[in-house]
């Protein structure tokens, strides 16, 4: 049974209230009386709001529903789609010109270009591997993946073969990053060097000597005593690249935080990163060891004057969207505090102590609080936001915008309307970006009763997805963006598979996005690769004044006019779909993990989050939906690739197997409810089954 205290009206976890009084409001001098009454009057007026703009999203799901269904049969006539759009309020008039007016923004935001992760917040040991990403090895990198084209390592020690290839190819890297003034550093034996362009040259490091190339750091290491720089005839060990400028920290789709428990760890994880002195303490390879944040990097620069980069990638912090409520505190009425708002308030009173300079390293060295907010529906509920936050600041005395905005462009009603979203948070806007997954999951649920949807692999060739994904960058560069902001682009999904990404997402750069999102820090160190190839703020000067691709395009919706398949074909589909959920929720439901290596059909090892069972449960819901398959079809390939997914985990000592435990799997009879209760899911958002059944795990697991 849960502990609770009262405050000011509300009923709070006795753990969730001693933490925030005692770890969060103490240092910062903040009066726990007063905040507590701030914060109640701060819920009497916005959960009333937010329970508002989700009535909204169901009344226009309905219009256009019943706008559908009374044209079945029929094509979509576009202009009549649009203006039918506009008339319910759907689409709103496109904000007069403009440019956001936000500032105090820390460069790796505003002024450079380079990759971004994304790490869940329960697991401090990632949460710690990620924030020291800033800095990763490209030999290690190289060494380490399918990246490098050479012959695997040979033995269990260091293979002075590949360890060659891996010197080769760092050696190509440099000869583009840092081009000499003549010949190539294939033949250089010390670093003694002169560049093409000596601007380059930054200073030496404890370790060797520093350079930048379009913005990014790079450090050459020399060590001939080491293993690797004793085999290299200028000692070089390893090349440094600064990777990870930024990292999202998760509360979101990567999480599985249903009650105060969960999020009590969620919020303690923030504090010990933000503060500065969150550990991790594990076992590897038969040996005990202690992560922690890495230091500031020291350079000595010409002038003799030593200076401190840092040493950890600058953090953002993902609240949840507006959707769900937590029990972890109720409302005087006893209802459940909406999370999102809770997450406002709690993880910027963490923050609070860095921009009071009261933490260990810092986060933000211009005074700024960075929040990204999910799942937000059209410009209404931006303004929500962005009155939220005003409210926030005002309860914890902050000046006005300290407390930055991340606005994930997810939702279809967002991307039809981005001007207005963004104008709705002009001031404190730090970034957009585009995300495959979410988006197509919102496109389906969006337009369920048009008809049946395509085949999601081929939903990237669609015409809508271009449209979306031109009209993001254009849009932003458009609003003045450029130099202030982020515009970022969605992840890699497959952590194993890094000589693909480095052929394909060079072209996220070249698409003029200044950060993309990279499954691993290793990945982020081959993907800053792409930032020296690509110079992005440059090449956006050339961008400059390009059209907007039209509405119309982002409108067109993905259906499968006259498409006739096989059996063979609709049993293909379905068992993609339901192998990738299966995969995602077995460990949601049953262990709580909300982002892990989850294997595909094809036995690929994909990162995976919430955002996988969206897409895959609405294309199933809608087929049902639409009679190209049946639910005994549905339920077939469901138990085929339940038994598929237990094979997969089979290595798994904490893994219940589903394949014959129908009844009594909780995961199973989840995965179930996502697809054959999909249509009438809130936009198609799986957070309300995922949380009902992971509770009743928990549950079930004290009980046992």
């Amino acid at each position: 049974m849960t502990q609770r205290v009262e405050r000011s009206g509300l009923q709070i976890d006795a753990g969730l209230a001693d933490f925030v009084e005692e770890k969060v409001l103490a240092p910062i001098g903040q009066d726990t009386v007063a905040f507590w009454s701030g914060f109640a009057q701060l819920l009497a007026r916005f959960a009333p709001r937010n329970r508002e703009l989700l009535e909204k999203r169901d009344q226009l799901q309905a219009q256009i529903d019943a706008w559908h269904m009374s044209r079945a049969g029929k094509p979509v006539a576009l202009g009549e789609y649009r203006a039918f759009l506009q008339d319910i309020g759907y689409l709103v008039p496109e904000p007069e010109g403009f440019s956001i007016g936000t500032r105090n923004v820390d460069p790796e935001i505003a002024t450079m270009a380079g990759p971004q992760l994304v790490v869940p917040v329960l697991n401090a040991r990632f949460l710690l591997n990620a924030a020291n990403a800033r800095w990763g090895s490209l030999y290690d990198a190289f060494y380490g993946t399918d990246a490098l084209d050479a012959a695997p390592a040979q033995g269990k020690g260091y293979d002075p073969v590949r360890g060659a290839a891996v010197i080769a190819e760092g050696r190509k890297f440099l000869d583009k990053a840092l081009p000499l003034a003549s010949g190539s550093w294939a033949d250089v034996d010390s670093l003694e060097v002169t560049l093409a362009d000596p601007d380059q040259c930054v200073g030496e490091t404890l370790k060797g000597r520093l350079f930048k190339s379009n913005g990014l750091h790079i450090e050459i290491v020399v060590d001939p005593s080491s293993q690797v720089g004793a085999t290299d005839k200028a000692g070089i060990s390893d090349i440094v690249l600064e990777a990870a400028l930024t990292t999202i920290v998760d509360l979101e789709d990567s999480v599985a935080a249903v009650d105060a428990e969960d999020k009590f760890l969620a919020y303690s994880n923030w504090l010990g990163v933000i503060r500065g002195d969150l550990t991790d303490t594990f076992e590897k390879g038969g040996q005990t060891l202690t992560r922690e944040l890495a230091g500031n990097k020291v350079v000595t620069v010409p002038t003799g004057e030593a200076q401190e980069l840092p040493g950890r990638s600058l953090l953002f912090v993902r609240n949840v969207g507006h959707l769900m409520t937590n029990p972890a505190i109720l409302l005087p009425d006893g209802s459940e505090i909406p999370e999102g708002i809770m997450d406002a308030v709690i993880t910027s009173a963490i923050s609070a102590q860095d921009v009071k300079g009261m933490t260990r390293y810092g986060n933000s060295r211009k005074g700024s609080i960075y929040i990204v907010k999910p799942k937000m529906h059209g410009p209404e509920e931006c303004s929500f936001t962005n009155d939220l936050f005003d409210a926030v600041e005002d309860l914890l005395q902050l000046p006005r915008n300290t407390v930055k905005v991340g606005v994930m462009d997810e939702e279809r009603r967002t991307s039809a309307n981005l001007a207005a979203c963004i104008h709705a948070v002009k001031d404190r806007i730090v970034f957009i970006n585009t995300g495959f997954l979410d988006r197509t999951g919102d496109e389906i649920h969006t337009s369920m009763r048009a008809g049946p949807m395509i085949r999601k692999s081929a939903m990237k060739g669609s015409t809508w997805i271009a449209a979306y994904e031109k009209r993001n960058v254009a849009i932003g560069l458009k609003h003045g963006l450029s130099g202030v902001a982020q515009i970022g682009k969605g992840m890699w999904a497959a952590p194993d598979m890094m000589r693909d990404m480095m052929e394909q997402k060079v072209g996220h750069p070249r698409t003029g996005a200044n950060t993309a999102w990279v499954p691993s820090p290793t990945a982020a160190t081959l993907h800053a690769m792409h930032y020296h190839e690509v110079d992005v703020f440059g090449l956006r000067e050339g961008m400059a004044g390009e059209e907007i691709p039209d509405l119309d395009l982002l409108l067109q919706i993905p259906l499968a006019d006259g498409a006739n398949w096989s059996e063979d074909e609709v049993r293909e589909e379905l068992e993609n779909n339901a192998q990738g959920l299966l995969g995602y929720v077995v460990r949601w439901i049953d262990q709580g993990v909300g982002c892990s290596k989850v294997p595909d059909i094809n036995d690929v090892g994909l990162m995976e989050d919430r955002a996988t069972l969206r897409i895959s449960s609405q294309h199933m819901a809608n087929w049902l939906l639409h009679g190209v398959c049946t639910e005994a079809q549905v339920m077939d390939a469901l138990k085929r690739m339940a038994e598929k997914v237990d094979a997969q985990n089979a290595g798994d000592p904490l893994y219940e197997p589903m394949a014959g435990n129908w009844d009594t799997s909780l995961a199973f009879k989840a995965a179930c409810d996502l697809v054959f209760k999909g249509v009438e899911q809130p936009s198609g958002y799986t957070e309300p089954l995922l949380h009902a059944w992971r509770l009743k795990k928990k549950s079930a697991l004290v009980t046992a």
